[in-house]
Parts: C-alpha cells; sequence; structure tokens
C-alpha cells in the first residue's frame, strides 16, 4: 500500500481531531433540540410553541455540564488510562533493555522518549497514549518484554512510536471522551427507566425516555465518527515501524507471537482496548454480535498486516 509521510497522517490527524471537537457541540445541540421536540409534541400539556422556549432555557445547562464533564475527562485521561490498565512507571533500574531501545528509535527521528509504563500480564501486547509532550507514554505487558526478542520488541516500539508521530494517539483520546459523554448519558437513562419502572409515574418516564432515545443515538452517531480513526492507521503505523528499523520480518513475527497470547485481563473497557497494537480482550465467537463488532472494528486483521509486512 502507499505510505503516506508523517508530515501528511499528521496533518490530517490533526484536521480530523478538529472535526471532531468542533461536531461534539453540534451534534449535542442537534440531539437537544430533537429531545425537546418529541417531548413539546407528545405531552399534552406543552403547545408546539413552546418549543424554542425550552430549547433556548436548557441548552446553557447542558452545554456547560456536558463541557466540564470533557475537560475533566481530557485532563484526566492519563490517570483513567492507567488505572483502566492497572499499569505503572516502568524504572530504568528495572529493564535498561527497553529504555536503550526506545531511547535509540526516538533519537533516530529526534522526538522527545515518552513515558514508559508497563502492565504486569504475562501476555503480549502494547500501546501508546497521550496528548502533548508531557503526557505521550507507551505501555508494555510484562509478557511482550519478556517473550519477544531485541528486533521483535524494537518493531513493536516503532509501532507505537508511529502513533504518537502521526498524531493517532490523540485524536484516539478525543475519540474516548467523546463516545463516553453520550455512553454515559444513554446508561444514566437506562438505569433511571429501570428503578422508575415501578413508580409508573408517566411525566417522568416520558422525560426519562427521551433523553435515553436522544443518549442511543448520539452514542451510534458517536461511533460513527471513531470512523475518524481509520483502520488505516494501523498500517501506517506498521509502515512507519518499517520504516525506523528497516526489518519489516521482524514486526510481522512480533505480530504472529502477539495474536497467540494478546489477553490483557485488566482491560474492561472497550473504548480503552482500542488503543492496543491487538485487541486485548476475549474475542467474539461467530455470532451476529462478533461479527458487527468486526464490521466496526478500529484494527483491521492481523492476519492482513502480517501479510502485507512480509511483502516489503
Amino acid at each position: 500500500m502507499k505510505y503516506i509521510g508523517i508530515q501528511e497522517q499528521l496533518r490530517k490527524n490533526n484536521f480530523r481531531s478538529v472535526l471532531l471537537l468542533l461536531s461534539f457541540p453540534g451534534l449535542l445541540i442537534g440531539l437537544l433540540w430533537f429531545g425537546v421536540f418529541l417531548w413539546v409534541n407528545f405531552n399534552s400539556r406543552t403547545q408546539p410553541e413552546d418549543l424554542n422556549k425550552y430549547f433556548y432555557s436548557l441548552a446553557p445547562f447542558v452545554l456547560i455540564g456536558v463541557g466540564i464533564w470533557f475537560l475533566i475527562a481530557w485532563f484526566s485521561h492519563s490517570s483513567m488510562i492507567k488505572k483502566a490498565t492497572s499499569s505503572k512507571t516502568l524504572s530504568r533500574k528495572e529493564n535498561m533493555r527497553v529504555y536503550n531501545l526506545v531511547e535509540n528509535l526516538c533519537m533516530s527521528v529526534g522526538m522527545k522518549t515518552p513515558k514508559i509504563y508497563i502492565i504486569e500480564d504475562d501476555s503480549l501486547n502494547a500501546f501508546a497514549s497521550g496528548i502533548s509532550e508531557s503526557t505521550y507514554a507507551v505501555s508494555f505487558s510484562r509478557g511482550i518484554i519478556d517473550r519477544l526478542d531485541d528486533e521483535e520488541l524494537k518493531g513493536v516500539i516503532a509501532h507505537e512510536l508511529t502513533h504518537i508521530r502521526n498524531g493517532d494517539v490523540k485524536l484516539m483520546i478525543v475519540s474516548i471522551v467523546f463516545v463516553g459523554v453520550f455512553s454515559f448519558i444513554t446508561q444514566a437513562s437506562f438505569r433511571m427507566i429501570t428503578r422508575g419502572s415501578r413508580k409508573k409515574n408517566s411525566k417522568s418516564g416520558g422525560i426519562i425516555l427521551v433523553v435515553l432515545l436522544m443518549g442511543l443515538i448520539g452514542y451510534l452517531l458517536s461511533l460513527l465518527f471513531r470512523f475518524a480513526l481509520s483502520r488505516k492507521r494501523e498500517y501506517l503505523a506498521d509502515a512507519g515501524a518499517v520504516e525506523l528499523t528497516k526489518d519489516s520480518k521482524a514486526l510481522a513475527n512480533a505480530l504472529r507471537k502477539i495474536t497467540k497470547d494478546p489477553l490483557i485481563e485488566a482491560v474492561e473497557r472497550e473504548d480503552v482496548a482500542q488503543m492496543f497494537i491487538e485487541h486485548p480482550t476475549k474475542k467474539e465467537k461467530a455470532s451476529f454480535s462478533g461479527t458487527f463488532s468486526r464490521l466496526f472494528a478500529t484494527h483491521p486483521p492481523i492476519q492482513d498486516r502480517i501479510q502485507i509486512l512480509e511483502q516489503f
């Protein structure tokens, strides 16, 4: 496949990040208007002309509330990801080998060395995260450090560093925060409906149902925005790794080993799982849900990636 230069990919990902940030309030306002529209038109106590009154009175509170949520999630993403993966700082004294490999690759492209974290799990997996030089990090499982040789581990490191250089990790963080807001609205509304079903309060039940519908639509639409993180980014990161290491076979061998044992027991959140070099949770068996998940996955099949690498 045609390789796109680092600067071109960075420009595209920055543009996508801006689009995601701008589309977020637009989608939110659109859904709020739709929810108020449904409420006004299906509530016998309101009139159609009340639409603008209710909409303009609610919009500032919704935007401020979600804005605060977004800022908190944005600035606390590092601690959130560390908690979700049970990762901790890997000291230089503990593993000089990893630091040497990371630092040598960073020096070769003139980038600042990211923080290095370790996940105490014997499986094989890794991911990059962060939104700026001060927060960029690469996390490795204990298994991938112990079970890959230097050349294979160098290929994995180069892949993750390319994600940082391409701006992929920043785009992924925006997506996680974006989808998380609507996921929270949907889950909270569902719980409220479940708890309130016994009270049989049609008025409050109707409001919650509208909020649930808004949240569900928003969640599905926000998943579509995640497709801005096209599967191409994994192929590009693989190509970038080969450009750095000049060794496509080592990364192919690493991916072959990783796919046999990628499961990270601590990882339960799907949004965080999408950041790994290979999906770290149990894969769906052949079923409708499994097929649906594969259709909307952000990662291409790892066998396809290996096949392309072997053609270099």
